[in-house]
């Protein structure tokens, strides 16, 4: 449970706060338009997320964590996923965004200079979950953190996150081609991150 979610707690009941997220344009500007987040995911309207990848290296190979979404999401349950992702609420920028989610998701501590930017992208995809469509359309800006902490180390929230991980980058790329592993990571997302730091 997320405190932007909550209004107030009233005789025992929580009562929620509707998670609105700008409309953007193919360029991820706001189009002056807000909708809910449910709305968003049933209708297809464009979007826009903030994904940060923790990586480090270890004996000279580039690693990153996966976190393994929690099975009570309402989209890819179980499946690992970037280390920290987020849908913007509305009439947020991308950076805010990110070190928010950051701190609630691992526990992570981090200023705006540490994050490196990969660049942004464009994702189309239909799913159906739990018998209901599921039609994502986002515009996202791709970072990398560096942070060399042991797994046991994150705080991470057990109502988002069942579990983290390292993985090699390149042993991550071929799983993800293959679908050696539950996933719902995008490769190109994952060459963005390496490009980005092999300059």
């Amino acid at each position: 449970m997320r405190f932007r979610d909550i209004i107030r707690e009233n005789a025992g009941k929580v009562v929620f706060l509707m998670e609105l997220l700008d409309v953007v344009d193919e360029n991820g500007l706001p189009t002056g338009a807000v909708v809910p987040r449910e709305k968003a995911h049933a209708e297809g309207i464009r979007h826009r997320t903030s994904h940060v990848w923790l990586v480090r290296m270890r004996a000279g190979k580039l690693e990153i964590l996966l976190q393994k979404r929690c099975w009570t999401k309402d989209s890819w349950p179980g499946c690992y996923d970037i280390s920290s992702a987020g849908h913007i609420p509305a009439g947020v920028d991308f950076i805010p965004s990110a070190l928010r989610e950051l701190r609630e998701e691992l526990g992570v501590e981090a200023g705006p200079e540490e994050l490196i930017f990969c660049g942004d992208r464009q994702i189309c995809s239909d799913s159906v979950f739990y018998g209901r469509p599921f039609r994502d359309r986002q515009y996202s800006r791709v970072f990398a953190l560096w942070r060399d902490q042991a797994e046991g180390e994150f705080q991470i929230q057990k109502e988002e996150i069942d579990s983290v991980r390292w993985m090699e980058l390149e042993a991550c790329l071929k799983a993800v081609r293959q679908n050696a592993i539950a996933h719902c990571i995008y490769p190109e997302e994952l060459e963005m991150v390496r490009a980005a730091l092999m300059k």
